[in-house]
């Protein structure tokens, strides 16, 4: 819904896409209305915390939509915020209200652009003959490019794209960072609790993960209804927590070696050049996750295994390359709330509505006007680094990282 300082349009159907198939451009004499839908998930496993997804979106295989929030008033040349969401690759949507970006719109003079791609086995199978796997990092290629060729009509500026995102999303920017066919399309990247040690998995993992998904779905992968795939996806996520120990990978996810990432990672750059990057963590991210085998401890250890350190060397790589690097840790704990500075806590600091938020627990007793008041400020920040590279000196409840 538009607000009187910003207009949002959309869904915007970016791109198209049989099943197991990279996207394709949406052809300009295309004038279908867009589905509205989103792509065929199981629940969210954070429903606890932000609560059931506001509005009411279809299941669809035709889910490659975004939608872009301008300012009401005319102007060009407008910074470009591109988001990509979270959800463990496997639940989720850019067109939901939690990513409204009218808020950071209108304060900020900036555009917001937020994308949904495919999920789950749809954008992350890998199984021969099948699916070639990281479908899903192709869809926000195939939305980066969309982008370029249109944000002008709204008012943004092509050559200032920063892409900010939050737990999959965010390891979804930092990936495409190392993607020759991502290169030039952003600038600048804002990672938001990004769980570094899931952000790939190996080929022979991926073709294993696909071999059981095949064998718990036991009919054509091609032809199988949105629902068989489902449950065999659940079943597969029970199997894959089992194998691994792991509470917080999920089943499917980006393959390291299968275009369009490369064969070695290393330090994600353009031109070997690090670009300006603003990351950081919730101080008590780990509170959303369950301990598993492989993860024990308290909420403060394993956030610092899992958040704090990964986070902590990217930057050091990341500065020896030569680019800049701002971190912040977030302690920003609702009263009420029983989880504190938990995983996408965050997120209605910089993105979404009210009404969006209202069932949300992790916001325990907090107002919105107090919720918006805290949110300001970030939004600030945000903008700042995707207008100069640089966020200013970060104002609470971000706790600046030295650097």
């Amino acid at each position: 819904m538009n607000s009187p300082h910003t207009v949002r349009t959309g869904p915007i159907r970016y791109a198209t896409a049989a099943r197991f198939a990279r996207p394709r451009p949406v052809p300009a004499e295309d004038t279908s209305p867009p589905s509205e839908g989103i792509c065929p998930q199981p629940p969210s496993r954070l429903e606890a915390l932000m609560g059931p997804p506001p509005g009411r979106h279809p299941q669809s295989e035709d889910c490659l939509h975004l939608t872009v929030t301008a300012p009401a008033a005319p102007g060009t040349g407008r910074p470009v915020l591109v988001w990509f969401h979270g959800g463990g690759f496997s639940s989720g949507a850019g067109i939901l209200d939690w990513y409204d970006g009218s808020s950071l719109a209108a304060e900020q003079d900036v555009i917001v652009v937020s994308a949904s791609y495919r999920l789950g086995a749809l954008g992350f199978l890998l199984h021969e003959g099948v699916s070639e796997g990281n479908l899903g990092l192709y869809d926000q290629v195939e939305a980066l490019r969309w982008v370029q060729a249109h944000i002008a009509d709204h008012g943004g500026d092509p050559a200032n794209v920063t892409v900010f995102g939050q737990s999959a999303g965010a390891l979804s920017a930092l990936l495409l960072l190392q993607s020759p066919q991502a290169a030039g399309l952003f600038g600048r990247v804002i990672l938001q609790s990004p769980p570094l040690s899931i952000a790939t998995r190996t080929p022979a993992e991926a073709r294993e993960t696909g071999r059981i998904f095949a064998a718990h779905l036991g009919t054509d992968l091609r032809t199988a209804s949105a629902e068989e795939l489902l449950a065999a996806h659940r079943r597969t996520a029970a199997d894959h927590q089992r194998r691994t120990g792991n509470s917080l990978a999920p089943p499917f996810g980006p393959v390291r070696g299968v275009p369009p990432l490369p064969a070695e990672s290393g330090t994600p750059a353009f031109g070997g050049h690090a670009p300006d990057m603003l990351y950081g963590w919730n101080a008590d991210d780990m509170s959303a996750f369950p301990e598993g085998p492989s993860d024990r401890g308290s909420v403060a250890e394993r956030t610092r295994r899992v958040y704090q350190e990964p986070l902590r060397d990217l930057h050091e790589r990341w500065e020896r390359q030569g680019g800049r690097a701002f971190g912040y840790r977030l302690d920003w704990r609702p009263p009420g709330a029983p989880h504190g500075a938990t995983h996408c806590v965050e997120i209605p600091l910089v993105l979404g509505t009210p009404h969006a938020w209202r069932h949300a627990p992790m916001l325990g007793d907090l107002t919105w006007a107090e919720v918006d008041a805290a949110g300001r400020r970030v939004r600030a920040a945000w903008a700042s680094f995707a207008r100069t590279g640089d966020p200013g000196e970060l104002p609470a409840p971000l706790v600046a990282l030295p650097r």
